[in-house]
């Protein structure tokens, strides 16, 4: 992976980006950056292991329904709405494309929503594992190794989350691969940063 023409790339589309080495030079940037405004999570293993939302915790208003303190007391609908009407959005992605794109795929919808419209800004917090030659190899990524993960996670009864092997473009109830979104350029009105961190992080 070239970091320099991979950064270069992304910003020819409009995308600021950020690299990092490691975690916590990621983290470390994260908490200078946002500081007293509300902040949404979108569904993310990446945020859940780098520690973020106990960073930004601490000096911010986040809703994230991955957190399990606040999924008790307000309910995961009720989470997930107050961080679709926060300032800023921070999540991942399923995969990014060495050309500057960005793929996710989405079960209910609001963390697709969110990258696209009603935020001032949005984060993606990608790891290198993310990073794929092109956009059909991000797809493929995105369906065959992140979404079995996910579905695995999730308790789904899917044919991917039962042999954990590739996605078998089922019509299951519990289908998580419910909407697909690449971003091919930010949003228009809205600041999008890619953040990439050089380790391998979430799914």
């Amino acid at each position: 992976m070239d970091i320099k023409a991979l950064k270069n790339n992304f910003q020819k589309r409009g995308f600021k980006v950020s690299v990092f080495e490691n975690v916590p030079d990621a983290v470390d940037y994260f908490n200078n950056e946002i500081h007293n405004t509300t902040v949404g999570f979108g569904g993310s293993m990446t945020l859940k292991e780098i520690g973020l939302f106990d960073v930004l915790n601490k000096h911010n208003e986040i809703w994230w329904h991955g957190k399990g303190g606040q999924l008790k007391e307000y309910g995961g609908a009720a989470i997930m709405q107050n961080a679709m009407n926060t300032e800023i959005y921070v999540t991942s992605a399923n995969a990014i494309s060495e050309q500057g794109q960005i793929i996710n795929i989405d079960g209910r919808g609001n963390r697709l929503a969110s990258t696209l419209y009603g935020h001032k800004k949005v984060y993606f917090v990608v790891g290198k594992n993310k990073v794929a030659e092109n956009f059909e190899k991000a797809l493929w990524r995105a369906r065959n190794i992140a979404a079995p993960k996910n579905a695995q996670r999730l308790g789904m009864k899917t044919p991917c989350a039962v042999k954990g092997d590739k996605c078998y473009d089922c019509s299951s109830p519990d289908r998580i691969c419910r909407g697909f979104l690449t971003l091919e350029l930010p949003p228009m009105g809205t600041e999008v940063e890619v953040v990439i961190i050089n380790e391998d992080l979430g799914y």
